[in-house]
């Protein structure tokens, strides 16, 4: 991207809004309450044809240094200090207020170039609005509504000069694969932010004692070892049972929405804490949507019995999920930064097994020792013939047997996945295996014309 833009403003002027209007996507959560956005969130936007980063923020206000309210202003300031412009957004609606103008004088006092919007401006109802702006001191403002779209052709002019492309499309190749995206999942208050944070080397996100502070889902690129990935922190997810408010339903909301365009899935569990039915939940949701999955033990640093514990923890998850059996499991202190390279490690292994391709032949070969081993049972006094298996596709892997019937016992299916598992090596990651009844191609009379 050629340049990068904060939206800033006090809150619940449209920051959100004209963020996803920009991003073409609803990334950010939206409700009529103030601060909902705790967080800085950068997206990929375009505007008539011209590309650049553009970060969403907290809404700035005058808190008590320490409060979560002064730590979300810090972030909404570092925004400001790294962009190349930023976008103050006043309310049209509601027309200049003490704390726009208390924060037009942050917004200059920072050295970043400011361009003053006026949202909510449809059909021309904010010209008293427009009018007072000019106090500001920071030259025409412009008009727009974000939410219907309005007054997007000025914030393009207004934004033109900053692009650094000078009209010319990016001639740059990518020579790295499409990255991995690692969603970091879990209860609120496990740690993932601060396990953010520490795998970043910077408070990126928002930290504190108070549960549930992030909301919206976080993207933020990251280069490990050489290779890109894209690190989603989620809000923290609850028993559904106690999800009452809106934004927190919201919340979850995106939350499950990384999960399915995740290509890693890291739960976040905390070591003092017993494994509980949340977890269980979420790690069943995530193979439930065909992710990698890899089980974080964090404040490892406070466990005494280390092996007794770990044990418990695998006997656990192998009896509640079968189906994500033998996924890595890491011990981690996110405070302390330690198990963080392991982490990253595990995610890349597990996510190589995801992309898994089996040959036909090799598939095969195991299939026909799997059935000797173990001879598929009568169904209906009719005995089960699985002719042969082809892989359908990876991300996860996913197979179709051939049968004779459809009505094949779950029992012998799980068998055949575990042996699947064993033969070649793919613990911890979802296994697709859909039957059809069908005859063999190759068999006798069948036509292979």
């Amino acid at each position: 991207m050629s340049f990068t833009v904060a939206i800033v403003g006090r809150p619940n002027v449209g920051k959100s809004t004209l963020f996803n209007r920009l991003t073409g996507k609803r990334h950010a959560l939206v409700d009529d309450q103030p601060g909902v956005t705790r967080d800085r969130r950068a997206g990929d936007a375009s505007l008539g044809g011209m590309a650049f980063t553009v970060v969403d923020t907290a809404g700035l206000e005058d808190a008590d240094e320490g409060t979560l309210q002064a730590r979300m202003t810090d972030q909404s300031k570092q925004a400001i200090r790294d962009a190349d412009v930023a976008l103050l957004v006043v309310d049209g609606r509601v027309g200049v207020t003490p704390m726009d103008k208390y924060f037009a004088q942050v917004v200059r006092k920072s050295g970043t170039p400011v361009i003053l919007i006026v949202n909510k401006a449809e059909g021309g109802k904010a010209s008293n609005a427009i009018a007072e702006a000019h106090v500001l001191g920071m030259g025409e403002p412009v008009a727009i509504s974000a939410e219907h779209g309005e007054g997007l052709a000025d914030l393009y002019d207004a934004l033109a000069p900053y692009d650094k492309s000078e009209g010319k499309e990016a001639d740059v190749v990518e020579t790295i694969d499409t990255p991995m995206q690692i969603a970091i999942v879990g209860r609120p208050n496990v740690g993932k932010s601060t396990l953010m944070n520490k795998i970043l080397g910077e408070e990126r996100v928002l930290t504190g004692p108070e549960a549930g502070i992030t909301r919206d889902s976080i993207t933020i690129d990251y280069v490990f070892k050489g290779k890109k990935l894209k690190l989603i922190d989620t809000a923290g997810m609850r028993r559904k049972a106690n999800v009452q408010a809106k934004v927190e339903k919201l919340a979850v909301a995106d939350t499950l929405r990384a999960i399915q365009y995740a290509h890693v899935v890291v739960l976040v569990i905390d070591a003092e804490q017993p494994l509980e039915k949340q977890e269980n939940t979420i790690a069943s949701l995530v193979e439930q949507e065909g992710r990698a999955f890899v089980l974080a033990v964090n404040k490892w640093d406070t466990v005494k019995d280390k092996p007794a514990y770990e044990k418990a923890i695998k006997a656990r998850l192998a009896m509640v999920l079968p189906q994500v059996k033998g996924c890595p499991m890491v011990p981690i202190s996110a405070i302390e930064g330690t198990g963080i390279g392991a982490l990253l490690t595990a995610c890349f292994k597990v996510y190589a097994l995801w992309n898994t391709e089996l040959g036909t032949g090799e598939l095969n070969r195991w299939l026909e020792s799997a059935l000797e081993a173990h001879t598929p049972p009568m169904v209906h006094t009719r005995r089960i013939k699985i002719r042969y298996m082809t892989q359908k596709s990876a991300r996860p892997p996913s197979f179709i047997l051939f049968s004779n019937t459809s009505e094949i016992p779950e029992s012998y299916m799980r068998y055949l996945v575990n042996s699947m598992r064993e033969r070649f090596t793919l613990p911890g990651i979802p296994i697709r295996v859909r039957i059809r009844k069908n005859k063999n191609p190759y068999s006798e009379g069948a036509d292979n014309g």
